[in-house]
């Protein structure tokens, strides 16, 4: 079937050829869903504050998700210039994500007949994020001739290699998912330069089309408030000293850490007790159906159950209030391709301790914004804590200061970059293009003239 080439006119000389419509794939969470629980977390926020900026840039963009409740509406205007279609994939509840691999033909299918009812070129190039997506993204590439732009957000190969314990170790399939998805497409988004290192040394990604592309924070949603308010909205004492953990309840992201933390706090100074409070926002990851209570029983194991509460993933304005309520944010993951939970605390001037690994050294600037840990010993956490503690209106400014570094508006202008690129370089005549898209024009031109195998 030969390739639906975009019917658009060219740009004048020396002018960029920029995107008019970006199709987003994200199969298995949608950016709807709430951050912190389920399969839900820093992706959909990245989605979300993306896809809103290029908007107001003038670029439609229509995300496709999995549908999981038939209550779900096939199309939802997020905001205007972002569309959101919920696709028929499988049985709507039921599936986890390692279930999903099974279902990409099917979401694949509808992914392309929606575009068949367009004129050719309706979508000038596609950004897939995550493996399966980058599935359904490789093939539509091929079909409709627009470039794919892809983000990993984790990697099987990394957090395999830092494995929590008792997580499972991702399956062999994913890894050969994502080294076809890093083969085929045409400009790979890294979070930092660790990730595109790790891109470059464990995937054999081409370093001339992996691009580094930090995320961003929404400065005017997280921003320093009135923390004896924010203490009051969230229900904690002005004199407590608050511990904040954001993010879903899962070995990965490590939150027994910070309890265990927390436990070793207590028994080196008891008197504590009466003010300490460890807030725990989140929800179990996945269907949540395996341990749902193993946090809440471990509080309980290790005598701090009277410390800690558990509290359920919050919307946007409530998550700033808990941030300014604190006094320290912990993120002691084993792995984070960056950290959004660390920066949008920063942003609200609460400085972090966080594990020294994956993109959180850029997410946080050590000794400046916070103080980063090596390893998961959590006697290491508690010393960090007190110190950061000891230090926390020093701390507090350096945290905002380096948040401001980052923002969503500079991450859409440097995607839209990547964007241009791609579609230029696949606009080049194909005899001078390279030997893999010259292979993919013959398998194209074979496929048009109907040989077959």
């Amino acid at each position: 079937m030969p390739a639906r080439r975009p019917l658009r006119p060219a740009p004048r000389p020396g002018q960029p050829l920029l995107p008019r419509r970006v199709a987003t794939l994200s199969v298995h969470t949608s950016p709807l869903d709430q951050p912190g629980a389920g399969d839900a977390g820093g992706m959909n926020v990245y989605i979300v504050e993306v896809s809103r900026r290029l908007a107001a840039r003038g670029i439609a963009v229509e995300v496709f998700t999995r549908a999981t409740s038939s209550d779900l509406p096939p199309v939802v205007e997020m905001v205007p210039g972002v569309t959101v279609r919920h696709v028929s994939a499988g049985p709507f509840e039921g599936l986890g994500k390692d279930d999903l691999p099974a279902q990409l033909c099917a979401f694949t299918a509808a992914v392309l007949r929606e575009e068949a009812r367009r004129e050719p070129g309706f979508y000038d190039v596609l950004h897939s994020h995550y493996w399966l997506s980058g599935q359904v993204g490789w093939l539509a590439r091929d079909r409709w001739g627009v470039p794919l732009v892809h983000s990993a957000h984790t990697l099987a190969k990394v957090k395999n290699a830092a494995l929590a314990e008792g997580d499972s170790p991702e399956p062999r399939a994913r890894v050969i998912g994502e080294e076809q998805v890093v083969a085929e497409a045409d400009r790979l988004i890294a979070n930092t330069a660790e990730e595109a290192r790790q891109l470059v040394r464990w995937y054999d990604a081409d370093p001339a089309r992996t691009l580094v592309v930090p995320p961003g924070v929404d400065l005017d949603r997280f921003s320093p408030g009135d923390r004896a308010a924010a203490r009051r909205a969230v229900g904690v004492r002005d004199d407590a000293l608050v511990l904040l953990f954001v993010g879903r309840i899962q070995p990965l992201k490590a939150p027994d850490v910070l309890l265990h933390a927390a436990a070793r706090m207590l028994a080196d100074e008891p008197a504590l007790r009466t003010r300490l409070q460890v807030l725990v926002v989140g929800a179990p990851s996945g269907s949540g159906l395996a341990e749902p209570r193993q946090l809440q029983e471990l509080a309980v194991s290790l005598g701090i159950a009277d410390v800690v509460r558990f509290v359920p993933p919050q919307a946007p304005d409530s998550l700033a209030e808990h941030y300014r309520a604190a006094d320290v944010t912990v993120v002691p993951s084993h792995n984070e391709s960056f950290g959004l939970v660390a920066l949008e605390a920063q942003a609200c001037g609460t400085p972090v301790v966080a594990a020294a690994v994956g993109g959180l050294p850029t997410a946080v600037e050590d000794g400046v914004s916070g103080v980063l840990v090596d390893g998961h010993d959590p006697a290491d956490y508690a010393a960090a804590i007190r110190k950061v503690v000891e230090q926390r209106e020093l701390l507090s400014a350096g945290a905002r200061r380096h948040a401001t570094r980052f923002s969503w508006d500079r991450t859409a202008g440097s995607l839209v970059d990547a964007y241009s690129a791609a579609m230029a370089e696949m606009a080049v005549p194909p005899l001078v293009r390279s030997p893999r898209d010259r292979v993919r024009d013959a398998v194209r031109a074979l496929s048009a003239s109907g040989v077959t195998r």
